[in-house]
């Protein structure tokens, strides 16, 4: 059974209540620039709360930061790399720079390619204690034996490590992860959710059933649920009373389809 711990209030507040290292993973999609306005609610200090966070995530935690940019007098801000290269300066290690794609745009752009994914960086504190690679994708040489060579510092080559073993059905799934976004679910209404199986997937990926994972920008409780459907303990925080609302019911009605 999930432990839930919601909290109604701006995260910067409830972390300073959160202990030292006890946070296994956070799932979270901050605002971006501004790109939302969130009810009016987009004030927040992106360098106190990522000390914060940083400071309550455990040895070997792992913080998944999906992000994306505002396009400013034509040119995309850079917040999104700025905010992993402060992670780092913090002491965390970018254990992996991921990317979410859309299955379709918001609208079409007229002088830049149109934009279809955001940042997912996958962000350590130390060496992650917990890695689970999803295995999903189809490898077109199934059955086949690893011929392949390794490039060495002085230009030559060697047979690869794995050479003559035998390729399997599914191989690790590619850092490129194309998810269709949710649809629907009127009552449920966000303005930026994004999908329950990106949630779902980076949590059974970063931590094992029984972790606590955080999400500070909770929203409509995407992360919150994720962790209803895989057995993790959730502290959710969201400041607008409207999605915190969103979120207690979306959580509450997972919690009442998996009988806990």
């Amino acid at each position: 059974m999930s432990i839930i711990d919601l909290r109604h209030n701006d995260c910067l507040i409830e972390m300073e209540s959160i202990v030292d290292n006890s946070i296994d993973l956070c799932v979270t999609s901050p605002p971006y620039d501004n790109l939302r306005t969130y009810n009016g609610n987009l004030e927040w200090c992106f360098d106190s709360i990522a000390k914060q966070i940083v400071r309550i995530i455990a040895d070997g935690g792992v913080i998944v930061w999906v992000v994306g940019d505002a396009t400013i007098n034509g040119s995309e801000t850079g917040s999104s790399f700025k905010q992993a290269l402060r992670f780092m300066e913090l002491g965390l290690n970018l254990h992996d720079t991921m990317i979410y794609m859309k299955d379709g745009i918001a609208f079409p752009m007229h002088t830049r390619y149109n934009q279809c994914f955001e940042y997912m960086f996958v962000l350590s504190k130390g060496k992650p204690r917990t890695i689970n690679i999803i295995k999903d994708r189809k490898n077109l040489s199934y059955g086949r034996k690893v011929t392949g060579t390794e490039r060495q510092s002085d230009g030559t080559t060697k047979k690869a490590a794995c050479h003559g073993a035998s390729i399997k059905e599914y191989g690790s799934r590619w850092n490129v992860w194309q998810i269709s976004t949710d649809k629907g679910n009127v009552k449920y209404d966000h303005p930026a959710k994004f999908p329950i199986s990106l949630a779902k997937d980076h949590i059974e990926s970063w931590s094992k059933k029984g972790d606590v994972v955080i999400d500070p920008f909770m929203g409509s409780g995407t992360t919150g649920v994720a962790c209803v459907n895989t057995g993790r303990n959730f502290v959710g925080m969201e400041k607008d009373p409207d999605y915190f609302q969103i979120a207690k019911k979306r959580i509450e009605d997972a919690k009442e389809n998996h009988g806990n």
